[in-house]
């Protein structure tokens, strides 16, 4: 184990450190001081310098972003990656960009959320019943993830899965990456195996594996979606619905 308060450089540091997580606050820590991915770390920080014009007056993160929501959630989401002027700047997943305009808003039409807006870390935002996370934690260039990264990033989400699993009884998936990224995810977590062969990501897609939660696929809120109707707020909507109705919230 490391020692406490000390950054993990390495894949070999993060698995460590993930291990040795006793609590979420932990562990979200530990995540937000990462340096494992060279490439991630050099992208983040050049990000958080040069800066977009519209926020060139703010103070990029520029970090690893933790999830986000209570420990005792019963519903997961679990997205690709932070957005690089999103919560690569606020330092909070989904926050601060047109994918989290349509996320929170629909997780505030379902009564998941205390408002509809996340804008900022600070701005008052509260999540009901869900925890919101993603399978690789540093802003890509591009948007694209290496195998590695994901790989070096995974035991962060694995141990995340740990210390929400007395209570998380559906996670949604946002995306094909995020879909993919679940199976080794809940093999680690929950010690089961994925159906052979693995189900195919797809909108509204649902699988159900004894002794983990029920997996739903989703379509990400991306611009590309939203913008050409791929995703409308009706089809977000009956996600959420049936995730509820699965955690047993409706």
């Amino acid at each position: 184990m490391l020692p406490s308060g000390a950054s993990a450089r390495t894949p070999e540091e993060v698995v460590a450190q993930a291990a040795g997580a006793a609590s979420l606050s932990v562990l979200d820590a530990g995540v937000a001081d990462c340096f494992a991915c060279p490439r991630l770390v050099a992208w983040r920080t050049d990000v958080a310098v040069t800066r977009r014009a519209a926020f060139r007056d703010q103070e990029y993160w520029g970090r690893p972003v933790p999830g986000f929501g209570p420990a005792d959630a019963e519903i997961a989401i679990l997205g690709l990656a932070p957005a690089a002027h999103g919560g690569n700047r606020t330092g909070r997943i989904f926050t601060g960009d047109r994918s989290g305009d349509v996320l929170f808003a629909a997780l505030h039409r379902a009564g998941l959320a205390n408002q509809p807006t996340s804008v900022a870390a600070d701005d008052g935002l509260e999540l009901r019943h869900t925890r919101i996370f993603a399978a690789v934690r540093c802003a890509p260039p591009d948007n694209k993830p290496l195998p590695e990264e994901r790989d070096t990033c995974a035991p962060w989400f694995q141990r995340e899965l740990r210390l929400i699993q007395p209570t998380v009884r559906v996670v949604v998936a946002l995306g094909a990456f995020a879909w993919a990224a679940w199976w080794p995810a809940m093999t680690a977590a929950y010690r089961v195996r994925p159906p052979v062969p693995r189900p195919k990501f797809g909108h509204g897609a649902q699988v159900s594996v004894p002794g983990a939660p029920t997996l739903l696929g989703c379509f990400h809120v991306s611009q590309q979606n939203t913008f050409t109707g791929r995703l409308t707020p009706d089809m977000l909507d009956e996600v959420f619905a049936r995730a509820k109705v699965l955690a047993g919230l409706a």
